[in-house]
């Protein structure tokens, strides 16, 4: 996926024959000579350190991980980054997929050499993903760095990168380009408001909705208002069921798109030889903040890989690389004060005022229940 691209190519549902022929990777590489194996360890100390976790992961191999498009958030760069450093081969499967496709992989395809080994999944997903049990505790020697609010307790996910709800907007198509929620209800707009995906399946639609809800008297308690307020467009023929990506945007398909203001800025970047001027702003009336999370399937077929790319996700490269993406990394706070953050990477990011805050994992459920039950009828005819 690219800049933009919604994360919702859906994966099929696997065949029980499929899963019988495809066994679990072997435990012999994933085991040190003290009996120690990745499938377990719960840290690199636990492993033996972090020579012997490197040493696992090289003879391991590979790495698999699903939607992690190479132009979101800078993931290419991290991919790219971690292959040179280590040797291991990543392979991404279903860039575009939603979060619940990264679950379903789990899920359907535990066993086998192909499941994925590490999820990239919306804070929501990454809660559910907790409650049915299929993450892998595990915690990167920055781990104590991480807010306390925005890591699991039990270390099954932490907050990786994050950034605000935004309006990306084709000053070239677009006559005025809106900055509020409320200006998009006005009728110049009419079919040119996208959002990158399906709510109920990408975290980044999700967070869309959330936003509009609180730009029209919602709460984290009270999506109901979002979904009044995309019924509403939808119905003045404003909002596009077209879903948002560099090449809608290229066709003027999706001439607004909401969307994290990481992926918005990243379009600014990408299009400016493409003849398009992208223009960003965090709109005033619906400032919604939220972080992706990382985590580890429990049933990794390379467990050590699996760990060791964690650490160099939550290593001082790592989380800079993210920041170039324009992407607020979790540990930006900590290395801020130990000298660390990339300061003109971070001079570049959006500009937006207050403290943000976030749901809980109560409002969050609550929140996914609702847009499950509304969505399709909200945006429907």
């Amino acid at each position: 996926m690219t800049v933009s691209l919604p994360r919702t190519a859906a994966l099929g549902v696997l065949a029980a024959l499929a899963l019988s022929a495809c066994g679990a990777a072997p435990d012999t590489a994933s085991t040190t000579a003290d009996g120690k194996n990745a499938a377990t360890a719960t840290s690199a100390a636990d492993f033996g350190g972090m020579d012997k976790l490197v040493a696992a992961a090289k003879k391991e191999g590979t790495l698999n991980a699903i939607a992690l498009p190479r132009d979101w958030a800078n993931y290419g760069a991290l991919i790219d980054g971690f292959q040179k450093k280590y040797g291991i081969k990543i392979s991404v499967e279903n860039p575009d997929g939603t979060s619940q496709d990264e679950i379903n992989a789990v899920t359907s395809r535990k066993g086998q050499t192909r499941a994925p080994d590490v999820l990239d999944l919306g804070s929501s997903f990454a809660l559910s993903a907790a409650q049915q049990g299929l993450l892998a505790p595990y915690k990167v020697a920055s781990y104590g760095d991480i807010p306390t609010g925005q890591k699991d307790p039990q270390a099954r996910w932490y907050n990786d990168y994050g950034g605000y709800i935004s309006i990306g907007c084709d000053a070239k198509r677009v006559k005025t380009c809106p900055t509020t929620f409320a200006e998009l209800l006005k009728p110049q707009y009419k079919g040119q408001v996208a959002l990158n995906g399906n709510p109920t399946k990408s975290g980044s639609a999700f967070g869309g909705v959330y936003a509009a809800s609180l730009a029209s008297g919602g709460s984290f308690d009270d999506i109901q208002p979002g979904l009044d307020f995309f019924a509403k467009i939808k119905k003045n023929g404003n909002y596009t069921p077209v879903e948002s990506t560099p090449a809608t945007v290229e066709k003027g398909e999706t001439p607004i798109s909401i969307d994290w203001d990481y992926l918005n800025a990243g379009y600014a970047d990408e299009f400016k030889s493409k003849g398009v001027d992208w223009k960003v702003s965090v709109p005033s009336d619906g400032q919604f903040s939220q972080y992706y999370s990382q985590a580890v399937n429990k049933d990794a077929p390379h467990p050590a890989a699996a760990r060791l790319w964690q650490e160099y996700l939550y290593s001082t490269e790592g989380q800079n690389l993210w920041l170039k993406g324009y992407a607020r990394p979790a540990l930006m706070t900590a290395m801020e004060k130990a000298g660390t953050l990339d300061k003109t990477a971070a001079a570049k990011l959006p500009q937006v005022t207050g403290t943000p805050s976030f749901p809980t994992e109560a409002q969050q459920d609550k929140a996914k229940t609702v847009l499950g039950q509304g969505w399709a009828k909200a945006v429907s005819g």
